[in-house]
């Protein structure tokens, strides 16, 4: 049977996938009054990233900010700078992990298959549930699903629907309720119709185009995507290359046969702050990769993982971005061998470059059990694989000291038990902001 020739692949079994981009709505700036209603509650004008006189960037900002200009990642000091009457707060950062799992339970009585993109999106697989709902329309289905979040949650979400991923993506921005816009938080796009749909965006809207290439398309005459579609295959490979060229015809005309999974595993497990006065003294230094070490292994524990590659990130006083990393034969969890690790890359990185230090980081990764790098199960016993003398290992005794730890903390308060080291009223690194 031939499906309708506006279709993406032109075939009935993509018609039938059932995609939903559920996006929540300014999500940090709506945690952010939820957890300070009195204050941040009552601001038209927020920011969220940081407090006045950081020098930490926008994470978010309220619809009323961005008309200023206010964007994600724009410096807290340029912000204010737009929208000077502004309230600025730091991240709800706890406060945000628990909505984004409080959103996805929600989401996860509604669809077979739930995959998070981010800390605030979702893609949902629909498929097969078209009798459970009565056969209504996807269009439908999404605004229970808003009713049931907003109910649940206190906050407001946007769901873009369609037959693939990609068109989801692109219908959502214009499903979001923004001042200025007919927007009612839902875009579904009919099956057959992606083609149309898509035609009325730009080539820099779609999520693989970045400023290089839209820049390239722009020189040869390509603008919108309705440009696009008129080119053939061949037309684009040659003029930017035929790999590149192959992917942009396939995504002007919707084609995306990616999969909504939900068994992508967290990749990684970071803080990071920046100060507010640029810091060069190695002590100071250290002392907070301590502090960062301490709160980074908390989290990891809390999510009853284990890292067996540890990353430390440096940006200098001119904002260069450097890293080191280094992956462990075995893995750890404890602050106590998360800085030893931490510690050798930090110095590192320090003794190449000697500049002042305006943010540092920690990120764990490469999750795991106790096996051995390269080690698998059998039905034999294989020699253990020793450990580099400067590598941190962590026997029952550190970790039973480690999970008492954790119990202390959860009892009396994170900062109830910390290193001594951490415990300076001289500390001065100026209004920092952490992520």
């Amino acid at each position: 049977m031939t499906g309708n020739l506006n279709s993406p692949l032109g075939t009935e079994s993509l018609v039938r996938r059932r995609i939903l981009l559920v996006d929540a709505d300014a999500f940090f700036v709506a945690v952010a009054r939820q957890e300070d209603p009195e204050g941040a509650g009552r601001a038209t004008l927020l920011i969220v990233g940081g407090r006045p006189g950081s020098r930490g960037v926008v994470c978010s900002a309220s619809y009323e900010c961005r008309a200023y200009g206010v964007r994600s990642a724009m410096p807290i000091a340029r912000a204010l700078q737009l929208c000077p009457q502004a309230m600025c707060v730091p991240v709800p950062r706890h406060a945000c992990g628990k909505r984004s799992k409080d959103i996805q339970a929600v989401l996860g009585r509604f669809a077979p298959v739930v995959q998070a993109s981010s800390i605030d999106e979702w893609y949902c697989d629909m498929g097969g549930t078209d009798a459970l709902y009565g056969h209504e329309t996807l269009e439908a289905t999404a605004h229970r699903i808003r009713n049931a979040v907003r109910e649940a949650t206190g906050l407001t979400v946007s769901i873009g629907c369609g037959t693939t991923r990609l068109v989801a993506k692109m219908a959502v921005e214009l499903g979001k309720p923004k001042p200025g816009t007919n927007g009612n938080g839902v875009c579904a796009v009919p099956p057959g119709r992606e083609i149309e749909f898509l035609s009325q965006f730009k080539l820099a809207d779609l999520p693989m185009v970045g400023p290089k290439l839209s820049a390239k398309l722009q020189s040869i005459g390509l603008v919108t995507i309705a440009e696009a579609q008129t080119w053939t295959r061949e037309m684009l490979e040659a003029r930017v290359g035929e790999h590149t060229g192959s992917a942009l015809w396939r995504r002007v005309r919707g084609i995306d046969e990616s999969l909504v999974s939900g068994r992508d595993a967290q990749k990684q497990v970071s803080r990071e702050t920046t100060f507010g006065r640029d810091l060069h003294d190695d002590d100071i230094v250290e002392r907070e990769l301590l502090r960062l070490a301490v709160r980074v292994a908390t989290d990891l524990r809390q999510q009853a993982l284990v890292a067996r590659t540890i990353t430390v990130k440096l940006r200098d006083t001119d904002f260069r971005t450097r890293s080191a990393q280094r992956t462990l034969v075995r893995p750890i969890e404890s602050e106590q061998s998360v800085v030893r690790a931490a510690r050798t890359l930090l110095r590192a990185l320090r003794k190449r470059r000697r500049v002042g230090v305006r943010l540092l980081g920690i990120a764990l990764s490469h999750f795991g059990d106790d096996l051995p790098l390269g080690a698998q199960l059998g039905l034999f016993p294989t020699p253990a694989v020793p450990s580099p003398p400067d590598e941190p290992v962590e026997g029952d005794r550190e970790r039973a000291l480690t999970r008492a730890l954790d119990r202390i903390r959860d009892r009396y308060g994170q900062t109830s038990i910390i290193p001594a080291r951490l415990v300076d009223p001289s500390r001065n690194t100026g209004p920092g902001v952490e992520e």
